[in-house]
């Protein structure tokens, strides 16, 4: 039994690359906004001493869906998002049998490595 429903082969992986890349652009611009409010926001409560109505609490959370948003996508792709910043998403994969993923990050230009399911990053080999 697997723990994973869906397994992808290198060629359906590398087909998402596009996409992944499109939505973890998005993902740290929704980041940087998120930010940038808190510390607006921050200063706000420091100079009101705690009445932050209007717009400013409202951007933050839009922004927080946003980002949920897009990450759900990726989760919803069947992958699993390791780390937000690095871009870094693991594809679950079968490889001789057995389990694994297959692992990306944003700086990478391909899939090029794969690692066991309970070793991490730190475990990655080169495909």
């Amino acid at each position: 039994m697997y723990q994973f429903q869906k397994h992808f082969s290198l060629e359906e992986a590398r087909a998402l690359l596009p996409q992944l890349r499109r939505t973890f652009r998005e993902a740290h611009r929704a980041q940087k906004e998120l930010t940038r409010h808190d510390v607006e926001l921050g200063r706000r409560l420091s100079e009101t001493g705690g009445d932050l109505g209007g717009a400013g609490p409202s951007e933050l959370v839009r922004l927080l869906v946003a980002l949920n948003g897009l990450l759900q996508e990726v989760r919803m792709l069947g992958l699993v998002v390791k780390d937000v910043d690095r871009g870094l998403v693991d594809f679950p994969h079968l490889r001789d049998g057995r389990e694994v993923f297959l692992c990306w990050e944003l700086d990478e230009d391909d899939i090029e490595f794969w690692h066991e399911l309970d070793t991490g990053y730190a475990g990655r080999e080169r495909l």
